[in-house]
């Protein structure tokens, strides 16, 4: 440490430290443009510049050293003067666009401009103009206004890892932009917008709606994968305008990916469920909440009292709160039933009673840039959980070996050090593979291998994975999304689980939204709230493979959220009552509960209801609602709670959210420390023929992000295609652009063809999630043809 004197005040500042952090961290505000703590520095704005005792000139704080001894004033006539002329030529080309700017009110450029510009410019040349770009759906370009801080560029490539953005040009001339015209696909692009000083990129569905001094700001946590990110929801009378991220270092940092900001355009679209209705004779009517909650009891009772508690069922959607998992859970075995799941993208549930409290990432996020060598196994980490993957990136930056067993060699935005490419088949063996390697390694240490192992021989490539997961001291194995979907599944948990065990690594899975808070909260079938132990009732592939009489569908809809939406769908058409708690009305378009189900409850969003999420670390995050409910919509909590009442059930008089929440324990770490997952028996070998990997779009995944416009129209969300490799379409007679039918089981699809080099051999890629795909059910044995 040294000790700086700063406008006469005395700090300690870390040595090599620049001026700006100690101010920064001091409380004393230098002006600035370029600078960002997050980003590299590059002091082309000059606008932080300073006095230093015995400097010739005045210089830049974000790039001057602290030195022991050092004076600096930070507000002399000389710092003053300095400052005010770099903002004299910082706006003699920007434009007087201050009325209709999107930035006025929340803008740097105009705060600064009034502490340290004229009142009257003394230039009087014509100012440049920049013809504006089209870089997407999700921001505006207005480049005229550009002051070149490079903010953007930076970030682009620091923390999103692509290079999309850059500077073309020199002097006068230079200009920011993409270099070729083409959009900004990054998930993460969003953050550009709060990182420019000026108006120059601006969100594009907030175009014009809304000023920033009109506007309320709500916290609140997103909704839409494992991480939980922080957000600031800003609303105008009784409508979110839009979404910002919200300073949580230990969580997002100050980012947010593109689908926790744009999703909110969900929540004013046309399709939102504004009354109850119910189906009477065939006929759909809206009713009022109390005929609607009858209507609901007598139905649930009746199906009860003719088949059973045990045909009655609830799904839920990983997106519900944990008091909805709760009251959903406990009305269900209040009624006599133990058929209640989130886990709706799953197949395999054998290992059910070896599973931990919780499915949970193992460590915090923030340990996750500390470490020194990573196995993902079967995850798209970069689409599925893009902020866990910017902590990757971060620890690759910094030396440490990311290393990936996936059936599709995704574009993650760091390299990885060593990846198997195979069908889902072999990600079994594989992953045996390396373990293999690792006991062969660790000799004695690794005791518990089952007789198996001696027949496998593995790949140069597990040997190597295997070495760098148990020569580094941080490791960890991490299996996401599409490791839970696999049909076994229980085999790649027990495997990734031994491997990490031999290497001394941490083992980590990535759930979907809120389910470890659905797991706490009891929403499974095996187990209640806390991890007590239940007599265990059907889960949600049993459910929709084996149809039951009654369901409640609570946010599901179940041909786009069920991994196998065919036969949700089938189950749904085959029960005498289904109840829908959704914040949508079912279209044609989107769906065909219009035709399966019996009642529609208008269910209100996270935006407008309270509620707790528990992210994959194990974090508990509570907020309030930021708006009221629209129209007639009711939280679900509320739902449920006044529908246990009408059934008859005790325990059910609750006055708030917070006493739903008392009822679940807390768990502390020792009680979500993973249980030994059993060595298989044996595993399963190689497939014969065309295979077909199921993965769900980033912007499919849940109700809010399917009908948010801006994120429909990205790239990330292309028209959905059979995809293969180049070989593979050869072997089948089959070429680019064409027309094919992919038929799995006794379902079929008509679908272009694209060859795509990153998908394995002896695969066909077919996204879940849209209509034209729901024909095709789940994972298996696929054959592809030319369409007639």
């Amino acid at each position: 440490m040294v000790t700086i004197e700063v406008n006469g005040k005395p700090l300690p500042a870390r040595k090599g430290s620049m001026v700006i952090e100690v101010t920064d961290a001091a409380g004393i505000y230098i002006p600035r443009f370029c600078y960002h703590h997050k980003l590299s520095v590059v002091a082309n704005c000059r606008m932080c510049l300073i006095e230093v005792e015995k400097a010739p000139k005045p210089l830049p704080a974000c790039a001057t050293p602290v030195a022991e001894g050092m004076r600096v004033f930070t507000r002399s006539s000389l710092a003053r003067d300095a400052q005010k002329s770099v903002m004299e030529f910082l706006l003699i080309n920007h434009p007087l666009d201050c009325p209709i700017c999107d930035q006025g009110g929340e803008c740097p450029l105009q705060d600064l401009a009034l502490g340290y510009g004229k009142d009257v410019s003394r230039y009087s040349d014509n100012k440049r103009v920049v013809h504006d770009k089209d870089i997407g759906p999700l921001i505006t370009t207005e480049m005229t206004r550009c002051i070149h801080c490079t903010r953007c560029v930076r970030f682009g490539q620091e923390i999103a890892g692509i290079m999309e953005i850059g500077a073309t040009g020199r002097g006068e001339h230079m200009e920011i932009g993409t270099f070729i015209e083409r959009s900004v696909d990054s998930e993460l692009s969003g953050n550009v917008i709060d990182l420019c000083p000026v108006g120059a990129l601006t969100s594009k569905p907030y175009r014009f709606t809304a000023r920033a001094w009109e506007l309320i700001s709500h916290d609140s946590i997103s909704p839409h994968d494992c991480v939980g990110s922080n957000l600031n929801v800003q609303t105008r009378g009784n409508k979110v305008m839009r979404v910002l991220p919200r300073d949580n270092e230990a969580i997002n940092e100050c980012w947010l990916s593109d689908r926790d900001r744009y999703s909110y355009e969900a929540l004013n679209s046309a399709d939102r469920l504004q009354a109850p209705m119910i189906r009477a004779g065939g006929r759909w009517t809206t009713v009022d909440w109390n005929t609607a909650l009858e209507f609901t009891a007598a139905g649930l009772n009746s199906v009860i009292d003719k088949y059973g508690a045990d045909q009655f069922g609830a799904l839920a959607a990983p997106t519900s709160t944990v008091e909805e998992f709760y009251l959903l859970q406990k009305l269900v075995r209040a009624l006599g039933s133990g058929n209640v799941d989130h886990r709706l993208r799953q197949r395999d549930f054998t290992d059910d009673d070896a599973m931990p409290l919780y499915p949970g990432l193992g460590q915090s996020i923030e340990n996750l840039e500390k470490l020194e060598a990573v196995l993902l196994v079967g995850t798209n980490i970069r689409k599925d959980q893009p902020m866990l993957a910017h902590r990757l990136r971060k620890a690759q930056l910094k030396g440490a070996h990311v290393m990936a067993i996936n059936p599709v060699d995704y574009a993650f935005t760091y390299r990885l050090s060593q990846k198997v490419i195979t069908d889902p088949a072999d990600m079994v063996p594989s992953l045996a593979g390396v373990a293999k390697a690792l006991a062969d390694v660790e000799g004695a240490k690794s005791g518990g291998v089952p007789p198996w192992f001696s027949e496998l021989k593995p790949s140069e490539t597990e040997r190597q994975i295997a070495e760098l997961l148990a020569s580094k001291e941080r490791a960890a194995v991490i299996l996401g999304n599409l490791a839970a979907s696999h049909e076994h599944a229980a085999q790649l948990r027990a495997l990734a689980a031994l491997v990490a065990n031999f290497a001394s690594a941490t083992f980590g899975q990535l759930s979907e939204a809120n389910s470890v808070g659905a797991w706490l909260a009891g929403c499974i079938p095996h187990r209640g709230p806390n991890g007590v132990a239940v007599s265990a009732g059907q889960d949600a592939r049993t459910m929709i493979s084996e149809p039951l009489k009654a369901y409640v569908l609570l946010g599901v809809e179940p041909e786009f959220d069920c991994l196998d939406g065919q036969r949700a769908r089938q189950a749904m058409a085959a029960a005498e009552f289904v109840v829908m708690l959704t914040p949508f009305k079912p279209t044609p378009a989107t769906t065909d509960a219009m035709n399966y189900a019996d009642v529609l409850l208008p269910l209100a969003p996270f935006t407008e209801t309270a509620g707790t999420f528990v992210n994959c670390e194990g974090r508990w995050q509570s907020f309030a609602g930021a708006v009221q409910p629209l129209a007639d919509t009711r939280p679900g909590w509320k739902i449920l709670r006044v529908l246990g009442n009408l059934l008859d059930q005790p325990g059910f008089e609750y006055v708030s959210v917070e006493d739903v929440r008392s009822e679940i324990d807390k768990p502390d770490a020792s009680q979500a420390e993973s249980k030994s997952l059993s060595v298989p028996a044996n595993i399963n070998g190689p497939h014969d023929g065309l295979y077909r990997i199921v993965e769900t779009p980033t912007y499919v995944v849940d109700s809010l992000v399917r009908r948010a416009p801006a994120l429909q129209a990205t790239a990330d969300n292309p028209p959905p295609a059979a995809r293969m490799n180049a070989a593979q379409a050869t072997a089948l007679g089959l070429t680019d652009a064409q027309q094919v039918v992919i038929r799995v089981g006794d379902g079929s699809a008509t679908l272009d063809l694209v060859i795509d080099p990153r998908v394995a051999d002896r695969c066909v890629l077919v996204p879940a999630g849209y209509p034209q795909t729901v024909a095709l059910g789940a994972h298996g044995e696929a054959t592809v043809g030319k369409a007639s």
